[in-house]
């Protein structure tokens, strides 16, 4: 049970923190002013769930095939990168924009279909079978499309009720700085364990 609560508690704090400011927050976002906001959540949750359970697939069958020291150590060097990413930031393109704003149709498909294509190889799916190669899958699934789907409810949320964005620079740094914080700490422990 510790394993799993573990899994479950790292998860959402690490995709929680990657996706505030990325690309399907502003997404969320845009559709929540077209769309009812529960409508919104359930397509997220449903095309969350579907990316990061193959995500945790990917990341669990990794975990299994390779030494423990090196998955700490690419773990650790993605964690780095994920870092400069962040920094980097993530801008909804103008074909983004138009898809979110022209979706017809059932919205809970048009929101699902959006999500789960936007989420394709992003980080929060990068993210995701980074943290499923080191901890219990269930607990890495739940926590992750948990954590992603509080984070764009709280954007729905705020950019409802304040009519504006969460200040970027401060998400930007502060999520840079928490996975640069797990970077290091994986690296740590993999050069203990590779030593």
């Amino acid at each position: 049970m510790d394993g799993f609560l573990s899994a479950l508690a790292i998860s959402f704090a690490v995709i929680f923190v990657a996706e505030l400011g990325d690309k399907s927050q502003l997404m969320a976002l845009t559709f929540a002013t077209r769309f009812r906001p529960w409508t919104v959540l359930i397509g997220i949750t449903a095309a969350t769930a579907l990316v990061h359970a193959v995500s945790v697939g990917i990341g669990y069958g990794l975990g299994a095939a390779l030494p423990t020291g090196w998955i700490s150590l690419i773990a650790g060097l993605a964690f780095l990168a994920f870092g400069a990413w962040t920094l980097r930031g993530d801008v909804l393109t103008p074909e983004e924009q138009g898809k979110a704003e022209r979706a017809s149709g059932s919205a809970i498909l048009a929101v699902g279909g959006a999500f789960f294509l936007a989420e394709l190889g992003d980080k929060t799916m990068l993210a995701t079978i980074t943290l499923a190669t080191q901890h219990g899958w269930f607990g890495t699934w739940l926590g992750s499309t948990v954590g992603m789907v509080a984070a764009d409810a709280l954007a729905i949320m705020v950019g409802r009720l304040l009519g504006r964005h969460l200040p970027e620079k401060a998400i930007k740094y502060g999520a840079a700085a928490l996975f640069a914080i797990f970077g290091i700490w994986l690296i740590v422990e993999a050069v203990g364990e590779l030593t």
